[in-house]
């Protein structure tokens, strides 16, 4: 006598493995999956969502009288502090100035500290030499610098610039160095195999799996530059938006001081923004999104 017997063609959920169990998650739940990357829409969504969420936090917090506006300003007296900055106080000649002074320090400190760093990295013996002098000089604080730098250039543009070449410089020359440093070493030793030069190693192999990263490295250090220059700016400054802050600050201008972080953060969001889009351009091969 045959004896049949009926089987599921699905597995019980009890037995189901964990692989199915996180596909099934990440078809409805796709943000609950480490790593997971979400929709370009979903993204744009989700971060300005955390921005409204901000907003209406502050609305609460200064029209509910929870905070005294002498302390905290309102978004409309902000908003119209900020009209009233660039109509009567010329601000935009102020951030025009500030972002001049972050590129130029910026860069000017790239370009020293890139290849620097390229070669602490490829080569042992200079990293050995530079190494200990970079840490020793990456944990000074940039702003200490600024008594000695006035004194050693005025309270012009040199200044600025120094202060912001020296909190960038250090911290790119490590990063760099580490980045070309942890190379492949399969890829060096394939390149030797095939007649590679020394010189060819750097050239070929090292800078060209590096850049990516080197180019990531700029873009957190160029928001790291943002600070410097705020800072110097603060002090012995006849313009900028550090220079506006302490005089709205003197003032009580708790709407303006707010409009200039503002502007400060959405110039720095811009930049960055725009930096990921070079960066994508320049180095499709790159898994940094």
């Amino acid at each position: 006598m045959e004896t049949s017997t009926t089987h599921s063609s699905a597995p019980p959920a009890a037995l189901a493995s964990p692989a199915t169990s996180a596909m099934s998650i990440g078809r409805r739940h796709p943000w609950r999956l480490p790593l997971e990357p979400v929709s370009p829409r979903a993204r744009w969504l989700l971060g300005l969502s955390f921005f409204v969420l901000f907003f209406a936090v502050w609305a609460l917090v200064t029209f509910g009288g929870l905070v005294p506006k002498t302390f905290l300003a309102d978004p409309l007296t902000m908003a119209r502090e900020g009209v009233t900055l660039f109509t009567q106080y010329g601000f935009l000649g102020d951030i025009g100035m500030t972002v001049w002074r972050v590129i130029g320090g910026f860069v000017l400190a790239a370009v020293f500290a890139v290849p620097l760093g390229i070669a602490m990295g490829a080569y042992k013996a200079a990293e050995a030499f530079f190494e200990p002098f970079v840490s020793f000089c990456r944990y000074l604080p940039a702003s200490a610098f600024i008594p000695l730098l006035i004194l050693w250039a005025g309270i012009g543009e040199t200044q600025k610039l120094l202060v912001i070449f020296i909190g960038s410089f250090f911290q790119i020359v490590l990063m760099v160095a580490v980045t070309v440093g942890g190379a492949r070493r399969d890829l060096v030793e394939a390149a030797y195999t095939l007649g590679a030069t020394p010189r060819g190693i750097v050239r070929r192999v090292l800078i060209p799996g590096a850049a990516p990263e080197i180019a990531e490295i700029l873009r957190l250090v160029l928001g790291w530059a943002w600070t410097y220059v705020i800072v110097a700016e603060l002090i012995g400054s006849s313009s900028g938006i550090g220079h506006m802050i302490t005089d709205s600050q003197a003032l009580l201008n708790t709407g303006q001081i707010i409009f200039g972080i503002i502007v400060i953060g959405c110039i720095g969001l811009v930049s960055d923004l725009v930096f990921k889009l070079a960066n994508r351009r320049l180095f499709p091969w790159s898994a940094i999104r």
